[in-house]
């Protein structure tokens, strides 16, 4: 079951954790949350993954930055967050889509458990101007029923800044 903007609110400081946390932003049953000023793009035309792929960072000046349509920028939001008890999705929101503004490409779902900044997939269909701290997406929270263990992966768990693809470490266990 999807949580209301109100149960959200309710569990805000508590099993749900938004930082900085702005009460204009709360929806019916969702959550605005906002751009970093800084995206990742990666630095090689193809990409492996049994490797950890070179990335170069750009900044977003307050004037805007023009993204190009079929390349992959990786950003972040500027809010941190954590979850207990609740699964954590994130969805772009219906204005960015509207503008062929993809916020994540396939990793929209959460880990209940999850602690940090969410890394945004963002993919353009035609150009785009982007500007820092913009509402770009949202979060919502579903219920979880059973015992469940706590996300505690070390690849992505309370992480501080974009994260590429670390997939790379699956390989290694193997």
């Amino acid at each position: 079951m999807i949580l209301s903007g109100k149960e959200i609110e309710r569990n805000i400081g508590g099993k749900i954790i938004i930082e900085p946390y702005e009460p204009s932003r709360l929806n019916p049953n969702s959550y605005n949350l906002t751009l970093h000023n800084e995206l990742l793009v990666y630095e090689n035309d193809t990409l492996d993954m049994k490797k950890l792929n070179p990335t170069r960072r750009l900044t977003i000046p307050e004037e805007g930055l023009v993204l190009e349509p079929n390349r992959l920028y990786l950003g972040r939001t500027n809010e941190f967050t954590k979850t207990d008890g609740f699964v954590p999705m994130l969805e772009g929101r219906s204005s960015t889509g509207r503008l062929g503004l993809f916020i994540h490409v396939t990793a929209g779902f959460g880990d209940v458990g999850f602690a940090g900044y969410w890394t945004l997939e963002i993919f353009c269909i035609q150009p785009i101007r982007i500007y820092p701290n913009a509402e770009i997406c949202q979060i919502y929270y579903h219920s979880i029923e059973g015992d469940y263990e706590p996300y505690h992966s070390g690849k992505y768990q309370n992480n501080t800044d974009i994260q590429p693809s670390l997939m790379y470490r699956d390989f290694e266990k193997k």
